[in-house]
């Protein structure tokens, strides 16, 4: 059974950094997709940031340049360390994980098949 388990998230002012964690445990997959998703109140669901197997990422436009996804394998961990952050970043963040595609990892939240229960972020001006 997949388990996805996200902490790290809390309330910070605009400007200040934040790391979250997602635990995997359960998966088992060799070739893989994971990622860093995020839900505002009132909006759909996007994606934020995807790494895959080799390391290879993909970002929102919103977040390039100061949000940075990375996986620890030893500890099945996977990270998003989020800086400069702004009011309108404020949101349930939630990971999520699917197998790995030929064509590279989604960022739609749409083509994941396992989440996590999410963590709030909440940014003030």
């Amino acid at each position: 059974q997949v388990q996805l388990v996200e902490s790290g998230g809390g309330s910070v002012q605009a400007g200040g950094s934040l790391r979250l964690s997602c635990a995997i445990s359960g998966y088992t997959g060799r070739r893989y997709c994971m990622g860093w998703f995020r839900q505002a109140p009132g909006k759909e669901r996007e994606g934020v940031a995807v790494i895959d197997m080799n390391g290879s990422t993909k970002y929102a436009d919103s977040v390039k340049g100061r949000f940075t996804i990375s996986k620890d394998n030893a500890k099945n961990t996977l990270y998003l360390q989020m800086y400069s952050l702004k009011p309108e970043d404020t949101a349930m963040y939630y990971c999520a994980a699917r197998d790995w595609a030929y064509v590279g990892c989604p960022i739609g939240p749409d083509e994941y098949n396992y989440w996590g229960q999410g963590t709030q972020v909440t940014v003030s001006s």
